[in-house]
Parts: C-alpha cells; sequence; structure tokens
C-alpha cells in the first residue's frame, strides 16, 4: 500500500478538514484508504496516509484535481443553475437522488468534482461537495455569505482554477497559495475582522490583494461531505484530530492509521473511550468580517484539555 505524509497545522480548522478531504478523495480515487495525525515532532506535525494501491495517495488526489471539471447539480424541475456563473448544471433524471430540497437559490446547489482516476486509467471518478445545503440536524460549516449570490459549485472551480497547472507536484499543499478574492473562508490565514485589523481590503482594492489557500479551501470542503466539527453556538466550534501510532515490523517503521469512519467520528469532537493519549480537540472561534448573520472568519483556535 502507498505510505505518505504531509505537514499539517493542526491549530489550522481548515487543513485538518483538508486531511480529511484528502482522505475521502483517496479511498474513493484509490480504495481501503486509511489516514491519522502524526503530532511525535511538535515542530513537524503530519497527516499520514496510506491506500489500496503502490502510489503516492496525497499525488493521486491532486493529480485527479488539477484536471478536475466543476459542474453543478440540480433536481428534477429546479429553475436553479449556476450556468450564468460558467458552471454547467447537469440536471437530474426523475429517478436520480439530490441529497436534499431544492434550495432557494443556485448558492447551494451541490458541486462535483469530475474527472478520470489517472492519466493510466479513464475511469470517471465523481466527487461531490454538498455541506452547505444539509437540511439535517448536522450544521453546515458555511461560513461563506455568498455575495450576490456566487455559488458554492463558482468558489469550487475558482479555487481549482487558481492551482490547476502546479497543483499535482506540491510537497506541501497547504502552503500552496495564490491570490484569492473570495473562498469558503475555512482556511483563516486569508480573511480577517475590518474592525479588528484596522482597514478594510475593499477600500484598497487594486492596491491590496488577499492571498488565499486554494488547495486548503477546495480539500476541506470535500472532507466537510461525511463530517462536520461540533457546533457549540453560530461563533464557536470544536474539531477532533486522532493521532497515527507506529509499530516495527521486521527492520522498518509502519504507521497505524484508521479507517475514514473513525477520523470523521474525532473530526465531531466525540469522546473516545479507548483513546486518550493519541486524540486531541480544539476549540475555533469566530466573527462577522461584516455585516451579523452572512458570512463568518475564524479569529483564534485553542487546544483543549484532554483529561
Amino acid at each position: 500500500m502507498g505510505d505518505a505524509s504531509i505537514p499539517v497545522d493542526l491549530f489550522n480548522p481548515g487543513q485538518v478538514f483538508a486531511c480529511l478531504g484528502f482522505l475521502e478523495a483517496a479511498d474513493v480515487l484509490l480504495g481501503d484508504a486509511k489516514g491519522g495525525f502524526d503530532w511525535s515532532d511538535e515542530a513537524n506535525v503530519r497527516f499520514r496516509m496510506c491506500a489500496k494501491e503502490d502510489e503516492n495517495p496525497f499525488s493521486v488526489v491532486l493529480s485527479f484535481l488539477a484536471s478536475a471539471k466543476v459542474i453543478s447539480l440540480a433536481p428534477p424541475t429546479s429553475r436553479n443553475s449556476t450556468e450564468k456563473w460558467a458552471v454547467p448544471t447537469e440536471v437530474l433524471s426523475a429517478d436520480g437522488a439530490f441529497p436534499f430540497p431544492d434550495p432557494s437559490s443556485p448558492a447551494t446547489l451541490p458541486a462535483v468534482l469530475e474527472g478520470t482516476r489517472s492519466a493510466a486509467d479513464a475511469t470517471a471518478i465523481r466527487l461531490a461537495i454538498d455541506h452547505w445545503g444539509d437540511t439535517t440536524s448536522r450544521d453546515t460549516v458555511k461560513f461563506w455569505g455568498g455575495a450576490a449570490g456566487y455559488p458554492g459549485a463558482a468558489l469550487a472551480r475558482d479555487a481549482i482554477h487558481l492551482v490547476r497547472n502546479c497543483c499535482n507536484s506540491a510537497s506541501d499543499p497547504f502552503n500552496l497559495s495564490a491570490e484569492q478574492s473570495s473562498s469558503f473562508r475555512l482556511d483563516w490565514r486569508r480573511d480577517y475582522i475590518p474592525i479588528d485589523a484596522g482597514f478594510s481590503l475593499n477600500s484598497h482594492s487594486g492596491r491590496i490583494v488577499a492571498v488565499g489557500f486554494p488547495l486548503v479551501e477546495i480539500l476541506a470542503a470535500i472532507g466537510l461531505s461525511n463530517a462536520r466539527p461540533k457546533r457549540i453556538h453560530v461563533l464557536e466550534y470544536k474539531y477532533g484530530v486522532i493521532g497515527s501510532d507506529v509499530r516495527t515490523v521486521g527492520r522498518r517503521n509502519e504507521s497505524i492509521l484508521f479507517e475514514p469512519v473513525l477520523v470523521r467520528v474525532a473530526l465531531g469532537g466525540s469522546d473516545f473511550p479507548f483513546v486518550r493519549r493519541g486524540y486531541r480537540i480544539f476549540r475555533m472561534r469566530l466573527g462577522w468580517p461584516a455585516k451579523e448573520g452572512q458570512a463568518r472568519a475564524i479569529t483564534a483556535v485553542t487546544e483543549e484539555t484532554n483529561s
């Protein structure tokens, strides 16, 4: 099985969500994906992952993203479409399954990343991003406001476009940056609260440009498909990470990693009665960058004591 790792900042929620995004994507692309966080060296925390094939699973996921096409999905008879933003909309047939009721606007139509398994394998693969339209009891973790109705599918398309030519060769993908005017607001390095910063980017248009981390944004959105941080209230969440272990097999060290379901449960900040030392919980706080009740921005992250 291909076993590899990348650096991750556990105090950056977007990077943690993006690690789960890597795991979810690798499980679809390669099968039998497993992962875990390794903080044995606090100065070089890593996310470790393996999958069924011998290829580097991170490279396979990045290669898929580099050539992926983004579309949106709409249920039968829906009037919603993202064609206005140059994102094709596929209307499902009458027997097609749609993940939630037809939304009130195109902003939260599911986004679908379409591509092939690899250059040598033309098997068609689809990865859906639809957490922002969830109508169950789970929180949507939708921090972006959808300015002027700009849809999530267009934000996904924009993020991939920014890194399409360089993401498949990134050894440190979470630090791959680009000028980014809008995002899912999952990586807090790009966002800020104007009243705290003392200025607004909108007042310096053309002179100051926001730099974002598009790979974190798109992978974090994928990671939220099957797992969510636990909402404490509208401006506070907590999330958890489960640590990998290492065992010696013969003359080499081998990582003990976890099935996606356990990594998902850990993200929700749930108690693990059978895990103590290998489980860490963090709390993130948010603020309103503009009008209250619209977009939110992550402002602080602290670690909870695991007693």
